[in-house]
């Protein structure tokens, strides 16, 4: 069966029974729902000289990864994430935390919550309730309301947003709000491009057609990076099949040596990136054909950084549920993060 019929409207809502397609397609006109809850939460302007901490796990944390890489060469003070326990004992009352998590129920998340009060830090929540919404008014933190309804990993604009949103109001980047209302058209239109009604050869249907039988290695490079670390975590858990993220130059030091089948190389490149990067990236993927393993490149579209971050954003998750629907699976349950939250209680 050719991909064309495999990858039809039809084939994919018979698989994707819990509607994860949709909730995709819809990025481009969740971006304006977005900012009015970070709006409605009125957080506070007031600089952080120690920047900023966005604190997750997951599907929840992956907001704070692309809203430091839609600032890249932007920020004014450092962003970063914390994905655990604990938070670096650096930070205070100097810094904002922003405690991410769709459930507001998620055992890492809380304990960074607690511990940012503990230091003094100024905190702002992000959450659709949960033990963290809750917390967080008794304690008067702002909280940042996130639609339900939504796997945690689907609700990638959300937690985007917002991560932005507290960075703008915490002084830790610039405001880029006029680059986020002005994405939804181009996303909009990309989502038509690549979408279930696209041709077989539409770029989302080849990639995940060509993909399906290997384990793709996602390269990114200064501001893709994040972007192959969302397409590595949405083919994980969408498609349930092996994936890596890698970051270029350092894989060019030592991953580059270990390729075999049934290993592929995708790189996510921007007309941006610093020249030396894009030489670079030249130059491994013709080491890496040369070697006889499969090389994707995809280029990200837009006229901003933001709209062209969130480009691939779309482009790898329309990818992770069409490799899904190849494989007969339905790309929302997670069985075995479900397991391993039950056995955590």
């Amino acid at each position: 069966m050719t991909a064309t019929s495999t990858l039809s409207r039809e084939a994919i809502e018979s698989v994707d029974s819990a509607g994860m397609l949709g909730d995709v397609l819809a990025q481009p006109a969740q971006l304006a729902d977005a900012v009015w809850r970070a709006d409605s939460a009125a957080i506070p302007r007031q600089e952080a000289e120690g920047g900023l901490v966005v604190a997750g796990m997951g599907g929840s944390a992956i907001g704070g990864d692309l809203a430091a890489a839609a600032l890249s060469g932007r920020a004014k003070r450092p962003i970063s994430m914390a994905r655990g326990y604990e938070l670096d004992p650096w930070i205070g009352p100097d810094t904002l935390v922003v405690c991410a998590s769709y459930s507001g129920d998620t055992e890492e998340t809380l304990a960074s919550f607690e511990a940012a009060g503990a230091a003094g830090a100024r905190r702002v929540a992000v959450t659709t309730g949960g033990g963290l919404a809750r917390r967080a008014r008794a304690e008067g933190v702002p909280v940042i309301g996130v639609p339900a309804g939504f796997q945690p990993r689907a609700a990638v604009v959300y937690m985007t947003v917002a991560a932005l949103e507290c960075a703008a109001a915490s002084g830790a980047g610039p405001p880029i709000r006029e680059e986020i209302e002005a994405a939804a058209g181009p996303l909009g239109a990309l989502a038509e491009e690549w979408g279930p009604d696209s041709p077989g050869d539409s770029k989302a249907k080849r990639l995940a057609s060509a993909l399906s039988e290997t384990v793709p290695v996602l390269h990114g490079a200064g501001s893709t990076v994040a972007a192959a670390r969302r397409w590595k975590c949405q083919i994980n858990e969408n498609a349930e099949a092996p994936a890596f993220a890698t970051e270029l130059p350092e894989a060019d030091h030592n991953e580059v040596c270990g390729y075999a089948s049934p290993l592929a190389a995708v790189f996510l490149e921007d007309s941006e990136l610093d020249a030396r990067l894009r030489n670079r990236i030249e130059l491994t993927v013709d080491l890496l054909r040369d070697g006889g393993t499969p090389v994707e490149r995809v280029q990200a579209r837009g006229e901003s950084p933001f709209a062209r971050l969130m480009s691939l954003v779309l482009l790898g998750d329309l990818v992770s549920v069409y490799m899904a629907v190849l494989a007969g699976r339905d790309p929302t349950p997670v069985p075995a993060i479900d397991r391993l939250k039950a056995g955590l209680g």
